[in-house]
């Protein structure tokens, strides 16, 4: 082995709109199909239909696709949401999901914002969030809604001019 890869982040284009979209459905498959929720367009479509360039990373690793995220403000302003976190099936397993997740939860961290994310019921997924310290706010037949709260981030000691000691 050739020691550890070259991973980058970089901002998604318009132009990765079906390379995601491709990506999803490959990995979203299995899940689906256990559901019994799996349809060949709909699982393309989610993604076309909710695909913010301005919110979404592009993940590669050795310059290759390796998956995608979508960090977007959650609907109330109170935190963000997680979306569209998929890793291509040959880089999973391999702790470059946990990386990527660890990075974007840093960022949380430092806004003082929790981040929530849906995953599907038996995801294997939902182990990665639990470890990162998402915990269950609600789930359905289908679904798991899971919320981060944001991490105190320590920073430097915030100092000033003194007072002496009586004064107002």
């Amino acid at each position: 082995m050739h020691g550890e890869t070259n991973r980058a982040l970089r901002p998604a284009r318009a132009a990765d709109l079906d390379a995601l979209a491709e990506l999803r459905a490959e990995v979203m498959r299995e899940d689906l199909v256990r559901l019994g929720r799996y349809d060949e367009h709909r699982v393309r479509q989610r993604l076309r239909d909710g695909f913010s360039p301005a919110h979404t990373s592009v993940i590669e690793q050795d310059g290759a696709l390796a998956g995608c995220v979508t960090v977007r403000p959650y609907e109330n302003g109170e935190g963000l949401c997680l979306e569209h976190f998929y890793l291509a099936p040959g880089t999973q397993g391999r702790g470059l999901g946990t990386a990527v997740l660890r990075e974007l939860l840093a960022r949380a961290d430092e806004e003082g914002l929790p981040v929530r994310l849906t995953v599907l019921r038996g995801s294997p997924a939902r182990r990665l969030y639990e470890r990162e310290g998402f915990t269950p706010e609600s789930e359905d037949p289908v679904d798991v809604r899971m919320v981060r709260e944001a991490r105190t981030v320590p920073g430097p000691a915030v100092t000033g001019p003194r007072r002496p000691a009586g004064a107002r």
